[in-house]
């Protein structure tokens, strides 16, 4: 172990890159002297190749993200497809990456990504005669607790939804994968044949011959100094050799995506992580093998470890309160001649999982180093990376935010293809949608929550999963602060929401299990108390939208399956894409002649808003679209008592004659002008109040003063979920 260790701290530091100045700034006076020294020469010459000022699909950024979405729009049969790159392909994350690849993923849509990028990368060298270096050993997650079993017993259960193979096997199995195992901790292993790991850089140039091959365009150096949209939806795209007029634009700039998205007025939240893997010299008893060794993953040590050559590799994650997040890069802007530096290696920081790696894997304690790579990965607060349009603007889309994307990049690619060339994504991938955080992600949060994400890397992936960093957000409703001892809470799009409440003797805290856990019995005590009595629950996070205008039915019959609610009427429908699929499900009311409320769930808020917007402004339709979300707070009321309650507080006849269901109307509430709509979302008399935010807290402390004799309670959308479930009401994004 001494060994290693001195090896390791005597590894040859680089200094540390540190940037002087602003980024934007900096990058401006590259663009200005460029830009007059290509006045005075052709940018053919200066290229090498014709340039084009004008393009279907520009991409900026020439890592293997990028490259692979210009491969596969090329492919696809798409002209005028044009990559530009600051300065040379794979410049920023790719070109260091460890270049891991895998089938498995936890999630069930990322899967589909991960399958796509493997079969393309088994086929790449065949068609371009480009070689990647890809090697298939396949990989083991082990398993050394009891709660790691459970995890991969709970991802068997979601593997058939997939055509990837996948096993569950026990400690021999392990070892004859990876015999250098010490398998005194083993207790089983997930195992996933066919993944390996590939070379970056080969993978990115082959992908690059055949975006050429197929009539692509890639311009390097072609750093991007401004970018102006035009008033029919299309872009300038200004760099020191021309302007290219694009019909979209596709942000795949990696950790330069922040400075790319600034040109435009958009933060997009991602920061660079610093990421540090060792590579060994040879090892007599890795070079010794007859075939390669599995990647392995311990989830325990938190680090992956794969056979480099006859030696290994070996990448851990540091816990959150080591690792190092290059915070500089979001105050002042990346440096802008970063490119194919690396960081300081700082080897302190990884020490703890060195020596849990030598534990399992005895062989390290006498390895050499002969490398300690430490260098940028992109992270955004949830670690998924932002993919597809993004609201607030026309034909500006990403592909960025990837804290893996070389095994993202070619499924990335095909994905963003398909939606490009067809109009809508090919399946649903919203977890990546660019459109999940607003301005509620604030630097500080964004901070935060990388360091939380990078540091829970392998944490055990529980059902109804909660992390804590950088919360509450500004995003609180108005009845925040009255709930917020009294229950356990939940983080949706920002806000801080109810999930299920405490009672005097119940085992408090965020406790999450794969079997029944401290919230069982008091959720099912609110499931009681909506189906017997009159229950209250905090729907503030619900998106909610208005639509008025001259064309606003004429949108929304477009947009939706179903025809249009009659004024003070309501309906439930799915907003469709071209091709007939559900791309979200909305509650729609006619408020006024032309004048409806849109109300969506919270975690599609700004994803429904860009593809109503979008189809608004590409028909040309007369309408004034309003997001009225953080304004409108929304209390739920619910339960065989809710209809005894309301009456005490409002003159409004609440009977069924006087107040039909999927009906909506302006009432006085304890004096506060309320919009109620008469709704079941749980198979129970309720209704839905919309409000002013402000005037929340006293409307509920209203309705729970009136409620005392009928025994009213709050409940949380636990309770919610599990009542809508037995009523078979099915949910888009969960049941759909």
């Amino acid at each position: 172990m001494c060994r290693i260790l001195n090896l390791l701290r005597a590894e040859l530091r680089k200094d540390p890159f540190t940037c002087r100045g602003s980024a934007r700034s900096c990058l401006r006076s590259i663009c200005v002297s460029s830009r007059k020294a290509a006045e005075r020469r052709d940018p053919s010459s200066a290229l090498g190749k014709r340039w084009k000022d004008t393009a279907d699909t520009v991409v900026i950024g020439g890592g293997c993200v990028g490259v692979s979405l210009a491969y596969h729009l090329a492919k696809s049969g798409m002209k005028d497809v044009v990559l530009l790159e600051k300065s040379e392909l794979t410049a920023g994350s790719t070109w260091h990456a460890a270049g891991l690849t895998t089938y498995y993923h936890p999630g069930i849509n990322l899967k589909k990504v991960h399958f796509d990028s493997m079969k393309l990368y088994e086929n790449l060298e065949a068609e371009t005669g480009q070689a990647v270096g890809l090697h298939q050993p396949g990989s083991v997650r082990i398993a050394s607790t009891g709660a790691r079993v459970d995890e991969m017993k709970y991802q068997m259960t979601r593997t058939h939804w997939h055509v990837t193979e996948q096993h569950f096997i026990g400690p021999e199995k392990v070892q004859e994968l990876f015999p250098l195992l010490n398998m005194d901790k083993v207790l089983a292993g997930l195992y996933t044949p066919g993944d390996g790991h590939i070379d970056p850089y080969s993978l990115t140039m082959a992908l690059a011959a055949g975006a050429r091959m197929y009539g692509a365009q890639i311009y390097n150096p072609a750093p991007v100094c401004a970018l102006t949209p035009r008033p029919d939806g299309s872009w300038d795209v200004q760099t020191p050799h021309g302007t290219i007029r694009a019909n979209r634009i596709v942000n795949t700039a990696g950790f330069w995506a922040r400075e790319v998205g600034k040109m435009i007025g958009f933060e997009h939240p991602t920061i660079p992580v610093h990421h540090q893997y060792v590579v060994t010299a040879t090892v007599p008893e890795v070079k010794a093998l007859k075939k390669e060794l599995a990647v392995i993953r311990d989830l325990e040590g938190s680090y992956y470890l794969r056979q480099e050559r006859d030696g290994l590799l070996f990448g851990p994650y540091e816990k959150t309160e080591k690792m190092v997040l290059q915070d500089s890069w979001v105050r002042d802007g990346v440096p802008p001649g970063f490119g194919k530096e690396l960081f300081e290696s700082d080897l302190d920081r990884i020490m703890d999982h060195v020596e849990m790696a030598m534990e399992m894997v005895p062989v390290l304690k006498k390895a050499d180093i002969i490398n300690v790579v430490s260098g940028p990965i992109t992270y955004t607060p949830d670690l998924l990376p932002m993919v597809g349009p993004h609201q607030g603007v026309r034909n500006y889309w990403t592909a960025i935010g990837f804290g893996y994307g070389v095994i993202h990049a070619g499924g990335i690619g095909k994905f963003l293809s398909d939606w490009i060339r067809n109009g809508e994504p090919p399946y649903d991938l919203i977890e990546c949608d660019p459109n999940r955080y607003g301005k509620w992600a604030d630097v500080p949060f964004m901070c935060s929550k990388a360091r939380e994400s990078y540091g829970f890397n392998n944490v055990v992936g529980y059902p109804k999963e909660e992390r804590f960093a950088g919360r509450p957000t500004s995003r609180t409703s108005g009845v925040y602060e009255l709930l917020k001892d009294k229950c356990s809470m939940g983080f949706h799009a920002g806000w801080e929401q109810p999930h299920w409440f405490y009672k005097p003797g119940d085992d408090i805290g965020y406790k999450p299990s794969f079997k029944r856990t401290n919230w069982f019995g008091p959720v099912g005590r609110e499931c009681r108390l909506v189906m017997e009595k009159v229950g209250v629950i905090d729907l503030t996070p619900f998106g909610k939208f208005t639509v008025k205008g001259k064309d606003s039915i004429k949108l929304l019959d477009r947009l939706f399956a179903n025809t249009m609610p009659k004024v003070g009427q309501t309906i439930i429908s799915h907003m469709l894409t071209p091709a007939g699929k559900v791309f979200a499900e909305v509650t729609i009311t006619q408020l006024a002649p032309g004048e409806f409320l849109l109300v969506t769930g919270s975690g599609s808020e700004l994803h429904d808003l860009r593809w109503i917007e979008t189809e608004a402004a590409e028909g040309r339709y007369e309408v004034d679209i309003s997001n009225v979300t953080d304004e409108i707070g929304v209390l739920g009321i619910a339960g065989p008592s809710s209809r005894k309650v309301l009456q005490k507080l409002t003159d409004e006849d609440m009977s069924d004659a006087g107040f039909k269901f999927l009906h909506c109307k302006s009432i006085q509430l304890a004096g506060t002008p309320v919009r109620a709509i008469r709704i079941s979302y749980t198979g129970e008399l309720g209704w839905e109040l919309y409000m002013d935010q402000k005037k929340l807290a006293a409307v509920y402390k209203a309705m729970m003063e009136a409620g005392k004799d009928e025994d009213i309670d709050n409940f949380g959308t636990y309770a919610m979920a599990s009542l809508r479930l037995e009523k078979g009401f099915r949910g888009w994004g969960a049941e759909m």
